[in-house]
């Protein structure tokens, strides 16, 4: 095989590899390619979207969850999560506070909570779109039928994000329950994809029993479904699951595979985790400068923030709106980059 210094350069051309090339990348790595590839990651950033950096307004609306992933501490069985639900109300303050702050996207994201019906969330969709008609509405909640897809896209939904978490079904398998499977998962995601949706997919980096290959097979997976962003973070351990003694993801590794995503899909939309400035002080601009462009600040109310935890110490959970967004400015600006208020469509959309 080929130096892997040369893969990185094939990559940037031709943005595909197979899976040996890409495992032999990750397992491979040493600091030195790590520098280069965030060079080769920053130059395709810039190119397709100069220095701005888009921020999403991210609203965590309930906390309840159906299901019971081993890692997640909004799963079911954590009878120790406090849990809460926001009203329509509630919501709508968010997204007034996030307006007026300059977020034109507002992110819905909460766990699969059946209160929240087909009808609830066509309600808040199209009270949300109807009072801010130059945003895009996201929405985070999880597998849903395809007509529950296709029916909150009817009313103005724009963007669905939904984390594919492992391609491999049977690394799927050892962090959930029997009730979810990848396949079905990953299906979803061709579902959302096929209505129209602007899709948003992602792994966790670092997750327990992950392999090099595993991560090869999510990076097949993603240029096969060709999503129009792509969201990763490491694995950070939470003290109420049954992964509470299993060691964190890495930075480093969590940087490396966002720079080999901005290579990969050039036109991406590659989210800075708070996941990223939780296990980092600097983390949100170290990914920023390994290719990613979007940032989500907490639009939550304060009082909720600390009971949406699906990890340990999560960052800013005390951090009002207002506050937030000007650190992220003062943070973007200090490495050369520039917070953009604009809704921050995917370049994908022009293939």
């Amino acid at each position: 095989m080929e130096d892997l210094r040369s893969l990185l350069y094939r990559l940037k051309e031709q943005h595909t590899l197979t899976k040996e090339e890409w495992t032999a990348l990750i397992a491979g790595r040493t600091p030195k390619l790590a520098r280069e590839l965030f060079s080769l990651a920053r130059q395709e950033q810039q190119r397709w979207y100069s220095h701005d950096i888009y921020i999403r307004g991210l609203i965590e609306f309930t906390n309840y969850c159906r299901n019971d992933c081993l890692y997640c501490g909004i799963r079911r069985s954590n009878k120790n999560a406090a849990r809460y639900r926001l009203s329509q109300e509630e919501i709508l303050s968010c997204c007034r506070a996030g307006y007026d702050l300059g977020f034109r996207t507002f992110v819905l994201q909460g766990g699969e909570d059946s209160y929240f019906t087909d009808e609830r969330m066509i309600d808040l969709i199209q009270a949300i779109k109807s009072r801010y008609p130059d945003c895009a509405v996201t929405l985070s909640i999880g597998e849903r039928s395809r007509e529950s897809y296709q029916a909150f896209f009817d009313a103005g939904a724009d963007r669905y994000l939904l984390r594919h978490e492992t391609f491999n079904g049977e690394h799927y398998s050892r962090l959930h329950p029997p009730s979810l499977s990848a396949a079905r998962r990953q299906q979803c995601l061709w579902d959302l994809k096929d209505i129209g949706y602007q899709v948003g997919t992602g792994f966790m980096v670092g997750s327990p029993f992950q392999t090099p290959e595993h991560l090869a097979e999510d990076l097949l997976f993603i240029e096969k479904l060709q999503p129009h962003m792509v969201g990763i973070g490491p694995f950070i351990p939470h003290h109420d699951t049954p992964f509470a003694t299993e060691p964190a993801g890495t930075l480093e590794l969590t940087l490396f595979m966002l720079g080999l995503l901005r290579l990969l899909l050039p036109k991406v939309l590659l989210p800075a985790t708070t996941a990223l400035g939780t296990i980092s002080p600097d983390g949100r601009e170290q990914g920023v400068l390994a290719g990613a462009n979007v940032v989500m600040p907490n639009l939550s109310p304060t009082s909720v923030r600390a009971k949406y935890l699906l990890y340990d110490n999560k960052i800013a959970v005390d951090a009002e709106a207002a506050e937030g967004r000007e650190l992220l400015e003062r943070q973007m600006t200090a490495i050369g980059y520039r917070v953009v208020t604009a809704r921050g469509d995917s370049r994908m959309t022009d293939i």
